[in-house]
């Protein structure tokens, strides 16, 4: 049983992060780290927070967690201080915790009862406790190799080693089948080792699962492009089952604007991908900001991701755009009612920092030097609006141009799908009109015995979604295999994705 009186006793506090210049000056995580017990007695009592609600909204898929985690319960077990029985709690539920807790922008917190009404103080801060548990697991020894003595003889190819790929071959592993995740980049982990910035997660924290994994039984080879290193002969030859985690890493791109062309106009994870290379010790990014003037266009994670980064790279400035307008602070009940995702201002940590935010513009062109090099852009004030058929459409609402300085462009509009490879042409499978890879009730593909999950299925989403959907295709997978399935399955392939900027 929950306190009834928790949310009187304490008001809401989220972790605390590091000074600001600190965190310019190294690539460490934002948030600071703190003395175990210190850690304990504060999460203890924002766990305490959470009342006795009749429904918890904070763990239904459709308002709160895609993964269905239990967070009255391991809320409660925290504030009593069983850090065990919490861990065991939050890992029936969700295998990566510790990935979540960073960087899952929490719909749980937004479907939390507490946040109806600003008088009572906020949401409960279940990513915080939820973090807290996680790193309390590791210190003390309650994460474990879970090691199977039950073996089916069936081999299963995971495609892909993001948060989605790597939910399903633990799960798998788990269930006895024999796994292999194949990674055509040098290193495991997808778009959470090359996407997601040192400051955000730290890889220390991936590895640490990783070797996990490993101990398990599950299989991991880098560098190999399934359907071109690999075969898809030699992959249907060798494997019962194939799981298409792939990603949705076809970046969006706007060649209709003058001056695209230029030196210095990037898709954002061309920036982020070298950048987090050369914090594994690659050597330098050839894609630097120090002593550049930075315009970002995309108000959402990535241009976030970008805006932090360039800022730690040395900026001379870093100025993000936005073509909608600026949201309001707090929920506006007629637009999002409670316990939906909140339409409202999101102030990363990185927005803290340095540098600025425009809302309600966008580039009208791209301003070159005579080398060819970007050194500026144009902007007018826009308004975003739908035609007759609902497309999107960008209209200016006024004549006046704005031009500021900017030697490095990077857009972060979004991802349109997944990306064209030789391994699809090669199994058969016609991509969506979303760009996506479509699926029937059982998560399989048109292609016989190869099943899809994450960010391939549903589009660019959160790691949430994915680790949702890789638990779900592995329950899937192992019916296909063998007939019928104990594993958990939280969501269900239409499932609608969160509309999360």
């Amino acid at each position: 049983m929950a306190d009834p009186r928790g949310f009187l006793k304490y008001g809401r506090a989220d972790a605390p992060k590091r000074p600001i210049d600190d965190r310019l000056g190294d690539w460490h995580e934002v948030y600071a780290a703190l003395s175990t017990e210190d850690c304990k007695a504060e999460t203890g009592k924002q766990a305490a927070r959470c009342m006795d609600c009749g429904i918890p909204f904070c763990h239904s898929g459709s308002a709160g967690c895609p993964l269905g985690n239990l967070i009255p319960e391991w809320n409660n077990m925290v504030r009593r201080g069983q850090w065990q029985e919490a861990s065991e709690r939050l890992h029936a539920t969700n295998n990566f915790p510790e990935f979540t807790g960073k960087l899952c922008p929490a719909p749980c917190e937004a479907g939390c009862v507490l946040a109806i009404s600003p008088e009572a103080g906020g949401a409960v801060a279940i990513k915080r406790v939820e973090e807290t548990i996680a790193e309390v697991s590791w210190a003390n020894d309650y994460v474990t190799a879970q090691v199977t003595d039950a073996h089916t003889g069936k081999r299963v190819a995971v495609v892909g080693s993001g948060p989605g790929g790597l939910a399903a071959a633990q799960q798998l592993t788990r269930a006895g089948h024999e796994v292999t995740v194949f990674e055509r980049d040098d290193r495991i982990g997808g778009l959470l080792r090359y996407g997601i910035p040192e400051f955000k997660m730290e890889k220390s924290v991936l590895d640490r699962r990783l070797a996990q994994m490993r101990a398990e039984g599950t299989k991991f080879i880098t560098g190999c492009e399934v359907g071109v290193d690999l075969t898809v002969e030699e992959l249907r030859a060798g494997y019962d089952a194939v799981v298409l985690a792939v990603g949705a890493l076809r970046g969006r791109d706007d060649t209709t604007v003058p001056g695209r062309e230029l030196k210095g106009v990037h898709l954002a994870m061309e920036h982020l991908v070298p950048a987090n290379k050369e914090c594994e010790g690659d050597g330098p990014t050839p894609i630097s900001a120090k002593g550049k003037h930075v315009i970002i266009l995309g108000g959402g994670d990535t241009g976030a991701d970008c805006y932090g980064t360039a800022t730690r790279q040395g900026a001379l400035s870093v100025t993000q755009l936005d073509n909608y307008p600026q949201p309001p602070t707090t929920r506006d009940d007629d637009r999002s009612p409670w316990p939906t995702w909140p339409y409202i201002l999101r102030t990363y940590p990185a927005h803290e920092e340095a540098g600025k935010r425009k809302f309600a513009v966008a580039i009208e062109s791209f301003v070159g030097d005579d080398e060819g090099n970007v050194r500026a852009v144009r902007l007018r004030e826009v308004r975003v609006q739908r035609d007759a058929e609902g497309s999107r459409q960008i209209v200016p609402v006024s004549d006046e141009v704005q031009e500021l300085p900017c030697d490095l462009a990077l857009l972060a509009i979004g991802f349109d799908g997944v990306e064209h490879m030789a391994l699809l042409d090669g199994l058969g499978i016609e991509l969506t009109k979303r760009g996506t890879i479509g699926c029937g009730s059982n998560w399989e593909t048109t292609a016989p015995g190869v099943f899809v999950c994450g960010d391939a299925h549903r589009g660019a989403s959160l790691v949430v979604w994915a680790i949702a959907e890789g638990r779900s295709v592995a329950n899937a997978v192992d019916a296909y295999l063998t007939g019928d399935s104990q594993l958990p399955s939280p969501v269900n392939p239409t499932a609608l994705p969160l509309a999360v900027a």
